[in-house]
């Protein structure tokens, strides 16, 4: 028996995440893997578990060590080194392994890291976490039956990003931001004709030449100047683990994660017409316009990526997408948020569909929305807070304006405006989107007044 309780601040809503050598150490790395093996075993999914990692300094520690755990607990574990987690997702659909494990601290500071998991084709999410912990806590049994392998899946997993991949014609700049994604960008491109340019395909954990963060319009400058300089129809920007997109088109604007959703659906949609696509609740009105003018049935959905995943496997939806840049295809593809698949398919739907991602932003009407907008907020305190704000919503609105499926989400006459609760940052996140100027100013003024009301002091931009 080998009892052990983690950190209340790293079991997480959809994944385990924490400060390394803080909140989140080794031996928590081991646990993890010795209650999921027990977990999975005892839900019938067999003993195979693959293993992959992003490029943090503390990944190769923490994978050791997680391995360990599961070696422990009598997996065969499939070792597939470092990679994007959308390779991990790949290796275990290939392999048909009953679960898989990146280790990845996705697009947070060098000092953070975690785990990102699925069990049973399914994300290993909520309430299997929490189960994880208690599973822990008792302390899982041992088997004498595991083991380890090396496998190299990058070949195979580019071969599948590059099928069917065009970009005749095309001048892309592509920004790896020194994460997991550089090498099978690198070898992805080697496959595409057009133009292209790679910037820092190296990986290297310290991140030295811009956070891999790439809704942050700040983390985006480098990228942008790029496809200025060169004259290239967009720039497309990586996460630190290759799961989320950012793209800059021709004329340097920052696409969001809605609107590409958007321009996926036209052609997606054209396959599976009346079919159901979702979009998060950070997503703006005139996105969900888009789609449904596509032809499909836009809904809106949770934010998170396991959430996501769930749902769409529940509608059978062809098509996700998150303002996160987190954008999930099944269509002709495998359903889990893959940013690197996502941006071969938005350069062959320029190619093939005739247009391209500059000349639809030129097609939408003029907008007047703000980004995603942080508000730093301890995670002790978040979701009190969240509880405080809930209240205070209900209280002065009309129930039917109030949409409270994950955070809260407010309509009126001005247009809508979100406040929800990060479940990968210490933080809350706030959104508005309204007919003019003047409207979106109150409805950051709302914002601010609800903030104020659960104790945050917060004021708008």
């Amino acid at each position: 028996m080998s009892a052990h309780r983690f950190h209340p601040t790293i079991l997480r809503a959809y994944d385990i995440r924490g400060i390394f050598e803080d909140t989140l150490t080794t031996d928590d790395a081991f646990a993890i893997g010795l209650s999921f093996i027990g977990i999975q075993t005892q839900r019938g999914l067999g003993n195979e578990v693959a293993v992959g990692r992003d490029g943090r300094l503390s990944s190769p520690v923490l994978a050791a060590a997680l391995i360990d755990g599961l070696v422990a607990g009598g997996a065969q574990v499939s070792d597939i080194g470092c990679g994007p987690t959308p390779m991990l997702y790949f290796a275990a659909h290939e392999l048909a392994s009953g679960g898989a494990i990146q280790v990845t601290g996705s697009h947070n500071p060098p000092t953070h890291n975690g785990f990102k998991m699925v069990m049973g084709g399914l994300s290993f999410f909520g309430a299997d976490i929490e189960e994880l912990g208690r599973v822990s806590a008792a302390g899982p049994d041992r088997n004498d039956d595991g083991g380890v392998i090396t496998r190299d899946i990058e070949e195979a997993y580019v071969d599948r990003l590059a099928a069917g991949a065009v970009a005749t014609g095309l001048s892309v700049i592509w920004d790896c931001g020194n994460g997991a994604s550089g090498p099978a960008t690198e070898k992805l491109v080697a496959h595409l004709d057009g133009t292209h340019k790679v910037l820092f395909p190296e990986i290297d954990g310290t991140f030295p030449n811009h956070h891999p963060n790439p809704v942050d319009p700040e983390t985006l400058e480098l990228l942008r100047a790029e496809v200025a300089a060169a004259g290239a129809d967009l720039g497309i920007g990586f996460d630190g683990d290759g799961d989320r997109i950012g793209i800059i088109d021709g004329k340097g604007r920052q696409v969001p994660g809605d609107l590409l959703t958007a321009f996926l659906a036209k052609d997606v949609s054209a396959r599976h017409p009346g079919a159901p696509i979702l979009l998060d609740v950070k997503s703006s009105e005139a996105a969900l316009r888009l789609v449904e003018s596509a032809g499909a049935d836009a809904q809106i959905w949770k934010t998170g990526h396991s959430h996501m995943k769930k749902r769409m496997k529940e509608l059978e939806a062809p098509l996700a997408g998150e303002m996160s840049g987190h954008i999930f295809i099944a269509d002709n593809y495998l359903g889990f948020d893959d940013a690197i698949y996502a941006a071969a398919r938005v350069i062959t739907q320029m190619v093939k569909g005739g247009q391209s991602i500059t000349e639809f932003m030129d097609s939408l009407p003029e907008q007047h929305a703000t980004p995603e907008l942080r508000i730093d907020c301890p995670d002790t305190v978040k979701f009190d807070a969240m509880e405080k704000i809930r209240a205070h919503v209900l209280s002065g609105h009309d129930a039917k304006d109030v949409n409270s499926i994950d955070g809260v989400r407010v309509r009126s006459g001005d247009g809508w405006w979100l406040i929800r609760a990060s479940n990968t940052e210490a933080a809350l996140v706030a959104r508005a989107e309204a007919a003019g100027r003047a409207a979106l100013d109150r409805l950051l003024g709302d914002i601010e007044t609800t903030l104020a009301a659960a104790g945050l002091d917060w004021k708008r931009p």
